[in-house]
């Protein structure tokens, strides 16, 4: 499970990162059915494996919380293999239910702000927000979101076809480069977050022309997502170059294709950050 799961947050096939932190601390379980003959074997598997789950994706600040949490827990505690897959197994229980509360409390925190017939803009695809929203959705409900394709993996598509199935919520899907377009019509900017770290918003690409036209426009921005998110030290953010065929299926001679999986934003330029925590000032 742990390589199938290394597989997968390479290839990107999860797309909320608080979902890539739990999947990978819940693939850390099969440590607790192998064998060890000394602790310091299964210490020494537990870090590999850790690694190799948090290296799959350098740049989720959850992901790395999450496995550095899980090994400066586990390791060192035990004097025999069978207390430290306890310890181990009770630790990626509390570390997953601390990576969930908090998504689910910043989704919480951010329906509280949602005022009816609120016409609102978000980018690419946040399960947060997502989460934020269908908690305000419902009968008596009116929003109206404009979604961004967010191209080249067009996961904006993805939100546009979960807004439509909820009450109350009227969906418009847009290519990215019709954002400024339609910015003047809406009330606000919502968008999700990788992780903050130096006063630095980091998200999907196409984040930072977003905000920094909606700064322009005077549209205020709300990013949201749990307060782990926002790293003070202990992580050196690295951006993912995805593949080019993203971009353009058949390559062409003497063409670089350039693929940044995401974008930086000062944030500077964001009127508020949403935690679990609540309100958040920079």
């Amino acid at each position: 499970m742990i390589d199938e799961t290394v597989e997968e947050i390479r290839e990107m096939r999860t797309h909320s990162s608080s979902i890539v932190a739990v999947k990978a601390t819940r693939a850390l379980r099969d440590l607790v059915d192998r064998e060890f003959a000394t602790v310091d074997e299964f210490e020494r598997d537990l870090e590999h494996n850790a690694g190799a789950l948090r290296r799959a994706n350098p740049s989720h600040a959850s992901l790395h919380n999450a496995m550095r949490e899980v090994t400066r827990s586990v390791v060192g505690r035990a004097d025999t293999v069978e207390s430290a897959q306890k310890i181990l197994e009770s630790t990626i229980d509390r570390v997953v239910d601390d990576v969930e509360t908090g998504k689910r409390e910043a989704a919480e925190q951010l329906a509280t702000t949602f005022e009816d017939d609120e016409t609102f803009l978000t980018h690419d695809y946040s399960s947060t927000v997502l989460e934020a929203i269908e908690e305000v959705a419902g009968p008596d409900t009116s929003l109206t979101a404009y979604v961004t394709e967010a191209r080249p993996r067009y996961l904006g598509r993805k939100t546009a076809r979960k807004l439509a199935a909820l009450d109350g919520i009227e969906p418009h899907l847009m290519v990215d480069s019709a954002a400024g377009e339609f910015l003047p019509e809406v009330d606000r900017v919502i968008v999700g977050m990788d992780c903050i770290v130096d006063r630095t918003l980091y998200n999907r690409i196409g984040t930072f022309p977003l905000v920094a036209t909606a700064n322009q426009v005077g549209v205020p921005v709300t990013v949201v997502g749990s307060g782990a998110k926002i790293i003070v030290d202990g992580f050196r953010f690295e951006n993912e170059i995805r593949s080019g065929s993203e971009v353009m299926l058949e390559p062409v001679e003497g063409i670089e294709i350039e693929n940044p999986a995401y974008d930086a934003t000062p944030v500077e330029l964001v009127d508020s950050v949403i935690t679990d925590e609540g309100r958040r000032e920079f």
